[in-house]
């Protein structure tokens, strides 16, 4: 392969490259196990995914395999692999796929099933598990997406559910004992904890989710991967904790990442200084499904500018917490630069919000706002929700009310001290009910329900010339929607819509809805059954195998709750009674 040759013809070549700045070289033996670790999307985003550093890095370091990368080419690089005959090749050592033994491929998405898929194609590799062979790679899958493993169980040979960093090692070693067959390696990966073989699958078993007891003691990366060229978060990353204390109905992580497990505040100091030492990175972002409720966010945000201001590295923090947020806590961030704020009230109405257990109020909002003015900022992000359970036109107005209220309020603060008027981005995502979710038996709010709600909101906001809006498409949130609660009869349509030219579905000028559709249709599937209409919640689901440790009695009345816009404390103000507890040798519940 003339690499050279092909990259003078390709966009961003940089990341066809390799041999980044603490990436990993092994001289490959012939006992030596090769894994392919995979992310279904372009470099620029795959190297901003915490998960697979922590991965790439643990299986170099902690097993005698060589984990190499591959990524999903741009459309350009497929077009001259497939013109050439070439097959995609790793980073590391310019190796086809079909080289190596085992093959992990991430599900942080549903709309990249497609992208694996292709994937899988330019390596000449079966897209269907029964039909591989011997000496095909085992192809394993895991992630958020995996709580519904039933839409990929066709594809894949083996579903890592819940938190992978012990189970890789695992299959691993168990793949050195069996790599001469694959079904007896089957077999025996079928009696991991957190290990889903659909082959081997017995109806009469259940599937339970594996998590990482102990943060302190688990693998973090010291020396993390350096990108040839600018990813979607440039900067380096820690971990506060895994799992959250609150109970938000619509979140999926908020429940399949519990229990609750802080990293002590001497690891976080530590493990961040040296990845800065290892980088140079001039940005640090603190990483969790919410960040401001870790229990010593303000000593920590103090202790680490005391280490970093010198080196003028600044705090990034993702979505703050509206009813957390302190003027200590925005002062400790503006220590070297101010980072962007966001926040995410996810719906306008006090109802609504109560609905969706957000716990927290529009005063809060406009408190919040007025001390970060205040402090200097003058541009912030709104995240909202359309389609959530039990909205009436009334709670979407509610959006553009609160908008409204929060620009009227901060606009009275304004004199000489204050010169920058606010600037607000409001981004409207639409709700797509997931698995081991209260929401789970609800229906998804149909296409032509939500582009009325867009209309709306666009010729509301249109007014507002300190506001941007954007919101998100409805046809590819009601595919995200199919596949989230799908069966297994979706991986025929989902090989269908591939040879009909589908992949990068999460991009719209890529999306080809219509092919999707004639899909459905040719397989002679209603797209509709898997969205529409309230389900029973003695309906037996798809992932009811599955076990998130999480019991369906909680959901349900979490659910009840929800229809009656009833509230639920969050975990350290009073135990919810999710099941965690219950769990023997579980994990720390606040």
């Amino acid at each position: 392969m003339n690499l050279e040759k092909l990259l003078k013809k390709v966009e961003k070549p940089a990341q066809y490259l390799g041999n980044e700045y603490n990436s990993v070289r092994k001289e490959i033996r012939e006992n030596t196990i090769r894994f392919g670790w995979c992310f279904p999307d372009l470099y620029e985003i795959g190297m901003s995914h915490l998960g697979s550093l922590i991965m790439y890095h643990l299986i170099n370091e902690k097993t005698e395999a060589f984990c190499e990368r591959f990524y999903m080419p741009g459309e350009d690089m497929s077009k001259l692999l497939q013109e050439n005959y070439l097959r995609i090749f790793s980073l590391e050592t310019k190796s086809s796929m079909n080289e190596f033994d085992l093959i992990g491929f991430t599900l942080q998405y549903e709309l990249s099933y497609t992208n694996i898929l292709h994937m899988l194609k330019l390596s000449e590799i079966p897209l269907r598990s029964a039909d591989r062979k011997e000496k095909d790679p085992i192809i394993i899958m895991g992630g958020p997406c995996a709580y519904n493993p039933e839409p990929i169980a066709d594809i894949a040979d083996i579903i890592v559910i819940g938190e992978a960093e012990e189970i890789i090692i695992e299959l691993i070693e168990l793949y050195r004992e069996h790599a001469t067959n694959k079904a007896d390696f089957l077999t025996a990966a079928a009696a991991i904890q957190g290990v889903y073989v659909p082959s081997a699958y017995k109806t009469s078993s259940r599937i339970t989710k594996r998590f990482i007891k102990n943060l302190d003691q688990s693998y973090y990366p010291q020396n993390p991967l350096m990108p040839h060229m600018k990813t979607v978060h440039d900067r380096a990353t820690v971990e506060l904790f895994r799992g959250c204390i609150r109970g938000c109905r619509f979140c999926q992580a908020g429940i399949i990442y519990r229990p609750v497990r802080e990293k002590s505040k001497e690891k976080l100091v530590a493990d961040a200084c040296a990845i800065i030492q290892n980088t140079g990175y001039d940005e640090l972002s603190l990483t969790s499904l919410s960040t401001s409720d870790y229990s010593q966010f303000y000593d920590l945000a103090n202790e680490l500018m005391s280490e970093l201001e010198n080196e003028r590295v600044g705090l990034s923090l993702p979505s703050l917490r509206l009813d957390n947020m302190t003027l200590k806590i925005l002062k400790q961030i503006q220590r070297v630069r101010k980072s962007g704020l966001t926040f995410a009230p996810e719906a306008g109405s006090q109802r609504l919000r109560n609905v969706i257990n957000k716990g927290i109020t529009e005063d809060d909002l406009i408190q919040s706002v007025k001390k970060a003015y205040e402090a200097g900022w003058s541009q912030i992000k709104l995240y909202f929700m359309i389609g959530l359970p039990t909205e009436t036109m009334e709670d979407v107005e509610a959006i553009y009310q609160l908008v409204s209220n929060l620009d009227h309020e901060v606009y009275q603060k304004r004199d000489s001290q204050y010169k920058h008027p606010l600037k607000i981005s409001v981004s409207v995502s639409n709700f797509v009910p997931k698995p081991f979710t209260p929401f789970q038996w609800s229906p998804q709010d149909t296409m032509e329900s939500l582009k009325m709600k867009h209309q709306l909101l666009k010729e509301k906001f249109r007014k507002k010339r300190s506001v941007q809006f954007n919101y998100h498409d409805p046809e590819t949130s009601f595919l995200e929607g199919i596949f989230a609660r799908g069966d297994r009869h979706l991986s025929e349509v989902l090989i269908r819509a591939y040879e009909k030219g589908c992949r990068f579905d999460g991009w719209m000028e890529h999306f080809k809805f219509d092919k999707w559709m004639e899909a459905f249709e040719e397989l002679e599937i209603n797209p509709e059954k898997y969205t529409q209409g309230t389900k029973s919640t003695d309906t037996a689901l798809p992932w009811d195998h599955i076990d998130a440790l999480v019991t369906k009695e909680f959901l349900i009345r979490e659910y009840n709750k929800a229809l009656n816009a009833e509230t639920t404390p969050h975990c350290r103000q009073k135990c919810t009674g999710c099941g965690l507890q219950t769990v023997e040798g579980g994990g720390i519940c606040p």
